[in-house]
């Protein structure tokens, strides 16, 4: 298939996505009547309408919808096959892309992968932030970090250990109302959690049966907004401990008293294990987030 098509089927995903030709446009750098051309030209070859027009923007035919799994493999190779032809034999050069979740993405990735990019200044890195799994078989994503084991063959996988689980809260809020001295004291104190009951909140809270969601005073769905919530003020707050450790504003209260830990896999496609600018990126992950951890560093392919 030729380079037109390839960018026909990435628009058409971009309108998917975005629910309007505009958003599309926007999301792409390309002009409103040029994403009408793209939608056009695959209409054409289909034969039929792709989207239709209601009040909430562009909804997807049946035809739009069964053809969405197919442009999401072409798209993936394209990025693949770019990401391929952007190194040199032997050497470390060309763009790797990690999905992580957003905790690790914001808060700890940055610090691994700087000096990686100082010592291989022609390397570029994509990071998709997102809890999602990306589907590696299909190369969205070159490098995994997963809180859940993978179970994808033809991956190579590494087990990195588990990230321990703290309560935290600023010193002010310490001050205040007194440090906590069993979870069951957190009930009479203002404290950070969840909104919903997610698969693994779920896992989390049956660590602690003295806790409900309603509970909590500030509730998100999002770590990093909790994360924020701890930093500011908002209350007491579970977080990775190394984040809360390392933060001089924080203070630990209920230490040795969290049953939580989130285990760790980094993974990538096992085609990938011969490439130097991937090998390089996995090493390096391993390595730092194994220090992240504070355990040795994980054994394995």
């Amino acid at each position: 298939m030729d380079t037109q098509s390839w960018d026909y089927y990435r628009t058409f995903l971009a309108v998917l996505e975005s629910g309007s030709l505009s958003g599309a446009a926007r999301r792409l750098g390309l002009t409103q009547p040029t994403v009408g051309r793209h939608i056009e030209a695959l209409e054409r070859d289909a034969g039929q309408q792709l989207f239709t027009r209601s009040q909430r923007g562009l909804e997807p035919t049946d035809t739009a919808r069964a053809m969405k799994p197919l442009a999401e493999a072409m798209a993936a190779s394209a990025d693949a096959m770019r990401r391929a032809s952007s190194e040199t034999r032997d050497e470390v050069s060309g763009s790797v892309r990690i999905s992580a979740s957003d905790v690790i993405s914001i808060e700890v990735l940055p610090g691994i992968l700087a000096p990686v990019m100082a010592a291989y200044p022609r390397l570029e890195f994509e990071l998709s932030v997102s809890d999602a799994l990306e589907d590696l078989l299909n190369r969205k994503a070159d490098i995994a970090l997963r809180l859940v084991e993978p179970t994808q063959a033809a991956l190579v996988v590494r087990h990195v250990g588990k990230i321990p689980i703290g309560c935290f809260a600023r010193k002010e809020v310490v001050a205040r109302f007194g440090a906590p001295q069993t979870i069951d004291d957190l009930k009479a104190v203002p404290t950070i959690g969840f909104d919903r009951e997610l698969a693994y909140v779920r896992d989390m809270m049956e660590g602690f049966p003295e806790l409900a969601l309603p509970d909590f005073s500030f509730r998100s769905d999002s770590n990093l907004a909790q994360l924020a919530a701890i930093r500011t003020g908002c209350g007491f707050g579970f977080c990775q401990h190394p984040l809360g450790e390392r933060d001089p504003a924080l203070i630990e209260v209920l230490h040795g008293q969290i049953p939580f830990q989130l285990p760790l896999w980094i993974a990538m496609h096992e085609d990938l294990r011969r490439s130097p600018r991937c090998r390089v990126v996995f090493d390096a992950l391993v390595k730092g987030m194994s220090a992240y951890i504070r355990t040795p560093e994980a054994s394995g392919d």
